[in-house]
């Protein structure tokens, strides 16, 4: 019934029939058949235009395609607009890596006009690779002439007039720039460009209009954030650079002050209650952060111990079940989740708290308490001498907390829920006291601006800690030269109890 094929050339078939839809203006006939039908519109999430399109591209766009067939067979009219994502790190960091700049500086230095237009270029040059790339995959959409976009690549940063042909058969003559800042509008057609004029100017319009409806304002907040970019990280950049590392994690003391609770912002009473040798016990993998420490949070319902270390007769407040708490042991034996996340060679297994007081000498409990019956205490901070934790209203300023400074904020607090109602602070990993740095934490800057504590925000917008920071100032938060500083002063200090290579998953920057 059928004849037998000795040899199939798919490839060959397939350019048989794109050459078929073009020379019979497949694509075209049907927009006008399906003119004036009931609408259905598919709007393109853009793909960077900052390489060739890999294979998953190619997998979504058939997807895409083949949603728009089938609604073209039932009888719809088809918005059929591409579109490309031109602004971001994606092609910022490659037109950096392209020109040898390492930096938001280097950029600054270069020039940002022509920094601009050298990502402007390189984003015409890969739409129009892709919208070749496209097309041969089959996919119908109303798509820009390639030859097209990289003339407008070669002419962008230049006066030169250059006359173009639109999707739309309009002919528009200008200057590259003035071409490309209106590519995708209704009347021209084609692919939609997120750097496009009309693009930018819709979204500044809808801002302006949430802003005199008074649905935006001016203030601060705690994100990730790139050093290397000068900018923050998406949530998706965040949750797809967590890597296995080792960080030095420590166990650091408080100084109690008094075990009384003052109205937040009064000057520390002398009374029976001051606490003579005694400390809070506190765990951090982020040492840097102990420059910005402001409190020094509980959970009101855990059970805490008070410790005496038999060494030298000091006394440690720490949650009760974090004393024998077998930190990390199912990760010893199992690794963290994936085969390549298995535990690091060379890292030892974690000592528990009760350990680590007994390779010092010794320990005996005393007592235990509520977290409730702690909040309140004042203590002394790690690096109250540094400028900034005396700074009225914090760093940066802020009026409505004018009358505090770090210093005068060190209290043991409430560490309150989520916004799902979790505790903040709970027993495991760590004391069960946590410290509190609003200025670098997201869940610390939450729960500050509830209970209405100053924010000390120690780095500028390249990692580096910023004046007021005494010998810190200019160095990297990242930078383990640093982290040694902070052990060297906490040690010269005597509040470092321990320092521990701790392997955790934590999210690296990829740029």
């Amino acid at each position: 019934m059928f004849e037998k094929v000795g040899e199939a050339s798919f490839i060959k078939g397939e350019h048989e029939v794109l050459k078929f839809w073009e020379q019979n203006r497949i694509f075209d006939k049907l927009r006008q058949q399906n003119a004036g039908k009931p609408k259905w519109n598919f709007l393109d999430g853009p793909i960077t235009a900052n390489n060739p399109m890999g294979v998953h591209h190619a997998w979504g766009r058939t997807y895409k395609d083949a949603y728009q067939r089938y609604y073209a067979m039932t009888g719809h009219e088809l918005r059929y607009q591409n579109g490309f994502d031109c602004q971001g790190l994606w092609v910022e960091v490659e037109v950096e890596k392209q020109l040898n700049l390492g930096s938001k500086t280097a950029i600054e230095q270069y020039g940002i006009d022509k920094f601009v237009n050298e990502c402007k270029r390189r984003v015409l040059k890969f739409a129009a690779r892709q919208t070749e790339q496209s097309i041969r995959l089959g996919y119908w959409t109303d798509w820009d002439d390639p030859d097209t976009l990289r003339l407008l690549a070669s002419k962008i940063g230049t006066d030169e007039v250059v006359t173009i042909t639109t999707p739309s058969g309009k002919t528009e003559s200008g200057t590259a720039s003035e071409l490309v800042a209106r590519l995708g509008n209704a009347e021209w057609g084609g692919s939609y460009f997120t750097f496009s004029t009309e693009n930018n100017e819709t979204i500044w319009t809808f801002l302006k209009k949430c802003f005199r409806r008074g649905k935006i304002y001016r203030g601060y907040d705690v994100m990730p954030w790139s050093g290397r970019g000068g900018s923050a990280y998406s949530q998706m950049e965040v949750a797809d650079g967590r890597k296995l590392t080792v960080h030095k994690s420590i166990f650091v003391r408080f100084p109690l002050r008094s075990r009384v609770a003052p109205q937040l912002g009064a000057e520390s009473r002398s009374d029976s209650a001051t606490a003579d040798n005694e400390y809070l016990l506190v765990w951090t993998t982020t040492p840097w952060t102990l420059t910005s420490n402001v409190a020094a949070a509980v959970n009101p319902d855990l059970e805490y111990v008070k410790l005496r270390s038999k060494r030298d007769g000091s006394v440690y407040y720490f949650a009760k079940d974090n004393l024998e708490y077998p930190r990390l042991a199912k990760e010893f034996k199992e690794g963290f989740g994936r085969p390549e996340w298995s535990w690091p060679s060379g890292v030892p297994k974690l000592k528990t708290i009760g350990q680590i007081f007994k390779e010092q000498g010794g320990y005996e409990i005393e007592a235990t308490l509520k977290g409730s019956e702690m909040i309140g205490w004042e203590y002394t901070g790690p690096f109250d001498d540094l400028p900034a934790q005396s700074e009225p209203g914090g760093v940066p300023f802020e009026a409505k907390v004018k009358h505090l400074s770090g210093v005068k904020c060190h209290k043991v607090v409430d560490g309150g829920r989520d916004f799902k109602g979790n505790a903040n602070v709970v027993a495991g990993e760590g004391t069960g006291i946590v410290h509190i740095a609003p200025g670098c934490g997201d869940v610390d800057h939450v729960l500050g601006q509830q209970i209405g504590i100053v924010g000390i925000a120690p780095l500028g917008e390249d990692g580096n800690f910023l004046e007021g920071f005494g010998e810190f100032t200019g160095k990297n938060s990242t930078d383990p030269a640093t982290a040694e500083l902070v052990f060297e002063k906490l040690k010269a200090k005597h509040l470092l109890v321990n320092v521990e290579q701790y392997p955790h998953i934590y999210p690296h920057c990829w740029r």
